[in-house]
């Protein structure tokens, strides 16, 4: 039995916790709307007319959006009630910017939206299975090291597949497209982590040598990070992928500095990273060439301006409210990623400095979840699970940020739910399904208990 509170927005069960999942209605049919009226914006802006399929886009992302709640709210009732809403928004956001590119002849793959939507219901799909089938998180528990070994496997793969565009991080699957291993290793890694990490915390945290005011690992301990930092050299080496090799150290030394709580672990990551960033940048020229491009953005090439340059071009015409939906000129940023590394070019062009710090807010807001939600949980494994899934998120969004806004060199990461890509879309409805099953274990109200009939029988009955 539940009763509402004050304004209708929460449930209160028996147990007198709120469960939120109310606000979280509420919240996801704002989550709905406004990329709805968003898509009606970029029609009217292009066409000067409401585009035809926008009723089907508003029911269907409305469907998907009701789906998962219901869901949500029979499986995991006490899970935080911002997260689904904000992944939704971000989400349909996402869709949006995605067919208004398509609106130009010039942006390839042409069409790519429906593709895009299609992916989406398919990591809908996956988030609900998430939250049906893992009951208890603790489950993942057991499969630490299987965990590892399906990480290296998913990692290795692109090593067989020809390089796109310099890199190797695609399988080609016949009949299915291109995915992306390396965004559904990053949880399986994770997990890994995790488990690792619970066990072997207090020696990882014993005192140590010290070296130039840094307190450094024993020689024994320092085995572990080291295999780590040489495997994410070895990806950056044999399939040009800094983005991933910088998100699987950096989610790594954040975890061992939480299981830890020593600062040291964090500078030694640093200069690990460092040395080996500047040693494969030496040698590699895929890398070498996109540090020189984020080194000199306004040079020309064959008489052109790179892709740097255009993008801090449409920063700049964007301005403080940008030209509007649909008419910016982010399409004559070269290549086809324009619609994936680059799609925050189009945020910052055609909603400004306001829109692009709306949506940066509504990725810390994810974020700030995650890490609420592992300091609310009650076990080990689940604080470190849940700082791991959060500290990869967040990496990801701040590389591929960087990348754009010229802060950091280009790392050919997509940005999550934003930017066109099947993996990256599905991958991530897992990690916030993995987050929510913590989180509703971690907000469930203790079972009341039992009364002892030992203290029954002592009571003293007074006439």
């Amino acid at each position: 039995m539940s009763t509402n509170t004050t304004g209708g927005t929460s449930t209160v069960s028996a147990g007198g916790l709120p469960s939120r999942r109310n606000t979280e209605l509420a919240l996801l049919a704002f989550a709905v709307v406004i990329p709805v009226f968003a898509y009606a914006n970029v029609g009217l802006a292009k066409n000067g007319s409401l585009p035809a399929g926008m009723v089907g886009y508003g029911l269907g992302l409305g469907l998907l959006a009701a789906v998962a709640h219901l869901l949500v709210r029979k499986f995991a009732p006490y899970a935080d009630p911002l997260i689904l809403p904000i992944c939704t928004l971000l989400n349909g956001l996402g869709l949006v910017l995605i067919w208004r590119l398509d609106q130009e002849p010039r942006v390839e793959p042409l069409n790519a939206a429906p593709g895009q939507l299609m992916w989406s219901a398919v990591g809908v799909a996956l988030f609900l299975a998430v939250l049906v089938f893992l009951k208890d998180h603790r489950i993942l528990q057991r499969y630490t090291y299987i965990s590892m070994a399906a990480a290296i496997v998913l990692l290795a793969l692109p090593m067989f597949f020809p390089a796109v565009n310099g890199a190797k991080i695609w399988v080609t699957i016949p009949g299915v497209g291109s995915l992306q291993p390396g965004e559904f290793a990053k949880i399986i890694i994770t997990v890994f982590f995790a488990g690792y990490l619970m066990v072997k915390r207090d020696a990882l945290a014993l005192a140590s040598r010290r070296f130039l005011g840094i307190y450094l690992p024993r020689g024994r301990d320092l085995g572990p990070i080291l295999a780590i930092w040489a495997l994410s050299l070895l990806i950056l080496v044999f399939e040009t992928d800094l983005g991933t090799s910088l998100l699987f150290f950096g989610m790594f030394v954040v975890m061992l500095y939480v299981a830890t709580e020593r600062t040291s672990w964090i500078l030694f990551g640093l200069l690990l990273s460092a040395a080996g960033a500047v040693f494969v940048a030496s040698f590699n020229s895929h890398v070498a060439s996109r540090v020189h491009n984020w080194l000199n953005p306004l040079e020309t090439v064959n008489g052109n301006v790179t892709e740097t340059a255009q993008v801090m071009y449409a920063f700049g015409s964007g301005g403080l409210f940008g030209s509007g939906l649909g008419e910016g000129y982010s399409r004559f940023i070269g290549g086809i990623a324009v619609k994936s590394d680059y799609i925050l070019a189009t945020v910052g062009e055609e909603l400004g400095l306001t829109g692009m710090m709306a949506i940066l807010l509504l990725y810390g807001l994810l974020i700030e979840r995650g890490i609420r939600t592992a300091l609310a949980a009650r076990d080990p494994f689940g604080k470190l699970l849940a700082v791991g899934l959060s500290g990869a998120f967040a990496i990801q969004v701040f590389v591929v940020a960087g990348g754009v806004t010229a802060l950091i060199p280009l790392t050919g990461m997509t940005m999550p739910f934003l930017a066109q890509g099947g993996s990256s879309v599905i991958a991530n409805w897992a990690l916030f399904a993995i987050l929510l099953r913590i989180s509703d274990t971690a907000r469930r109200p203790a079972p009341a208990p039992a009364p002892s009939p030992d203290v029954e029988m002592t009571q003293v009955v007074r006439p």
